[in-house]
């Protein structure tokens, strides 16, 4: 199909009616939009995810009822009611007979079926919306072409799977309608919900981009695009217009937030173009994402990822012997626990942890991978630390390039330094108390107009 677009919107920008409003308008605007992929409503998913945590059965209702209050205070601004009362009901009725479970301890696949009802309610809702603005629309589920493993709560998708579904079952709406869906779900073999992870949503837009040979994927979120760095650390950090596959993705790796990770994969396999936007103010552009850009400036962003972990390893083993590495990350690979960056001397390696968020390393027993290692080498763990990583091209080859970074780094303590193993980013650690103060140095320094 010519020009097609598969717009995502974020969980701020379906929040309410104003803000599906919002949506709607960006829709109605842009014909080749024929796919809509959201989010559940702000709060839902921390309030499902609540319930999934709760062993009272008062306060899985008690959270329950704000999921209500969020979808029908959506509904109350509607003026055909009926049939989006019937579906929203449907889905609300089933999400109670799991809450109200007396002492029942949830399985991972019930985990994974209750938070996806907020991307579930959301999605019908927004249907209405559409509707209700003179644009033909339906509600699709997305469990019937998203098909993913049996890892509940981290879904790995079927590539191939997704692809023949979409072609059978998606492809013969779009030319009639546009299609409302849900991101962050799917379904395994045995049609039992998945998700793919906290901030999936951005993924499944990209997975349904791909499958669908479309042109562009929209990221609409609550900020104007991709900045050169986290606006809230300067009031200096500014838009970037435009940036490249590569640059995007070691952002997104290393602490950018206003794109998942994993949603440059589908795009950099297609050569999808990417657009991240607001919104709240669409007229005031954002960033394009793409194979080919204009420049290739040797900055380009600065990210910061707080809450890091090194562990620091050292044996005299190490020293002339083969197989001490091997060793090392297979006990970590078999504890499922992922490595950042790497740094090694003669007796001793350095690893970095990320441990925030729901999906890192941390959400494996590092305990038990540590303990293992201690059985051959010293092993050190220091916390509270960040990670800094500036974003460009060809750092690891372009002259002049560290003695600047580190001419405005030289009072700072850095705790490791990781260079010239990508020609995109050059990281470094420092204490969690001085991350932003450093941010805002190197800013001012690489980026002051």
């Amino acid at each position: 199909m010519p020009n097609l677009t598969v717009a995502k919107f974020g969980g701020s920008s379906v929040a309410n009616y104003t803000a599906m409003s919002r949506c709607a308008d960006i829709v109605l605007s842009q014909p080749a939009i024929r796919v809509v992929v959201v989010s559940a409503c702000t709060g839902v998913t921390n309030l499902l995810v609540d319930i999934t945590q709760f062993s009272s059965v008062d306060a899985r209702l008690s959270a329950y009822s704000g999921i209500e209050n969020i979808t029908f205070a959506v509904i109350a601004k509607l003026k055909q009611t009926d049939g989006v009362m019937a579906s929203t009901q449907a889905l609300l009725q089933r999400l109670k007979h799991l809450v109200e479970q007396h002492d029942h301890v949830y399985s991972a696949a019930e985990k994974d079926e209750i938070v996806s009802f907020g991307e579930r309610l959301s999605s019908v809702l927004f249907s209405q919306v559409l509707l209700e603005r003179n644009i033909a629309a339906c509600c699709f589920d997305v469990r019937q072409v998203m098909r993913t493993d049996s890892h509940f709560g981290k879904a790995e998708p079927n590539i191939k799977a997704i692809k023949v579904l979409c072609l059978e079952k998606l492809t013969p709406l779009l030319a009639e309608s546009v299609v409302v869906t849900q991101g962050f779900v799917g379904a395994n073999e045995l049609d039992q919900t998945t998700t793919l992870g906290r901030g999936g949503s951005d993924y499944s837009a990209a997975l349904l981009a791909e499958a669908l040979a479309a042109d562009v994927v929209q990221i609409w979120t609550d900020v104007v695009g991709i900045f050169t760095t986290d606006p809230r650390l300067t009031e200096h950090a500014r838009c970037i217009k435009e940036i490249s596959f590569d640059e995007a993705a070691e952002m997104a790796t290393f602490g950018a937030r206003v794109i998942h990770p994993a949603t440059l994969l589908p795009a950099i396999r297609q050569n999808i173009a990417v657009f991240v936007g607001s919104s709240r103010e669409p007229e005031s552009g954002g960033t394009w994402i793409a194979k080919e850009v204009a420049e290739r400036p040797a900055y380009r962003a600065i990210a910061l990822r707080k809450s890091q972990t090194l562990i620091t390893l050292k044996s005299p083993e190490m020293l002339h012997a083969a197989g001490f590495l091997t060793r090392v990350f297979d006990i970590l690979s078999r504890h499922e626990i992922s490595i950042d960056l790497v740094t090694t001397s003669e007796i001793s390696v350095a690893l970095t942890l990320d441990q925030g968020g729901m999906t890192t390393a941390f959400s494996s027993d590092i305990d038990l991978a540590l303990f293992e290692l201690e059985k051959f080498c010293d092993v050190t763990v220091e916390r509270g630390l960040s990670l800094v990583a500036v974003i460009g091209n060809h750092l690891h080859s372009n002259q002049g390039v560290t003695g600047e970074l580190f001419n405005t780094l030289e009072r700072i303590n850095m705790r490791l330094i990781c260079h010239g193993a990508s020609k995109h980013n050059l990281c470094f650690l420092v204490q969690d108390t001085e991350a932003v103060d450093v941010v805002k140095q190197l800013h001012q320094s690489l980026f002051a107009a």
